[in-house]
């Protein structure tokens, strides 16, 4: 067990996260992760609710461990969503795309822990403000929708964690072992997986796209849609998205989303939008969610234990 604030709070071994994607952070998957020993997320950005509840009833067969459920603000406008997650009985929440104000306090006085994510410094003290539990920081070099004004990592992870006390989960570049180790060395003390969970074996996205990821290099992701309307966000590179970062067209990137069932699940990989991040550049195959994250565990342990041999200082 890797013991963090994260790690007590959540009730995981491991504080490793699955990203809450549409359609495709369901039970299938989520499950798989939380049996790893992380936690499964289960998402509400595809606002089908109904389908959702489903998913949740399905996790309670597949798993008796821990799990969440993603509050994706701009997508899901149900007025009773707050009403809605709490009635599934889950006990964490993150909420994204929209102010943390909106549903922070009705979730804490339900008993839910709540983080915020976060593209930003002041997003993040706006958050904490709103008195969350903890923050998802997402630098921008991972897949989905994103701040059209990036940063990554690398930056925006220390320049966060040097100015909050609450508990952080690093996304975007996280993908193994190293990177957890590298964002624990910038103050995180969890880290969450989207494009690795994506091309995992119990995703349920069509084999196309977890061979798309599998062959992409570090350079094949593509930031569209910087000057909107709506929110900027980073792909694979296809020709369809080539197409996009030149010229969005009169009806904006927004409007590519209509097809997203028949490129997630049918394979077609031109059909609409492929979120992915970078680290798309570093999977090199599909493997089980258990192996991902027992091999990221044990790359993390060894390097945290072989960064304190080679550089802790030495006591005269």
């Amino acid at each position: 067990m890797i013991k963090t604030r994260i790690t007590e709070l959540l009730g995981v071994q491991y504080p490793i996260i699955q990203a809450p994607m549409g359609w495709i952070a369901r039970s299938q998957l989520a499950s798989a992760v939380s049996n790893a020993g992380g936690l499964g997320i289960i998402e509400t950005s595809s606002g089908e609710l109904d389908a959702v509840r489903e998913e949740i009833r399905k996790m309670r067969q597949l798993t008796d461990k821990p799990f969440g459920v993603n509050i994706a603000q701009a997508y899901v406008r149900d007025a009773d969503i707050v009403s809605f997650v709490v009635d599934q009985g889950v006990k964490f929440v993150t909420t994204s795309a929209g102010d943390p104000n909106r549903y922070c306090s009705q979730l804490k006085e339900a008993g839910l822990t709540v983080f915020h994510v976060v593209p930003s410094l002041a997003a993040a003290l706006k958050a904490i403000d709103a008195g969350v539990d903890g923050l998802v920081v997402e630098g921008a070099e991972g897949g989905g929708f994103k701040n059209s004004r990036d940063v990554s990592s690398m930056v925006l992870l220390p320049l966060v964690c040097s100015k909050v006390g609450v508990p952080v989960i690093a996304a975007g570049g996280m993908v193994d072992g190293r990177t957890m180790a590298a964002a624990f060395a910038l103050g995180a003390e969890g880290v969450q997986m989207g494009t690795r969970m994506v091309s995992a074996a119990e995703s349920p996205v069509h084999q196309n796209w977890k061979d798309a990821i599998v062959a992409a290099k570090e350079t094949d992701t593509v930031f569209l849609n910087r000057f909107g309307p709506g929110a900027a966000l980073r792909a694979l590179r296809t020709e369809r998205t080539s197409r996009l970062e030149r010229d969005p067209g009169e009806a904006g990137v927004m409007s590519e989303f209509k097809n997203t069932q028949a490129l997630y699940f049918g394979g077609d990989m031109e059909a609409s939008i492929a979120l992915s991040g970078q680290v798309a550049g570093r999977i090199d195959s599909v493997k089980p969610v258990a192996q991902v994250i027992q091999e990221t565990v044990a790359e993390f342990e060894a390097i945290m234990a072989e960064m304190a041999g080679k550089y802790a200082p030495v006591v005269a």
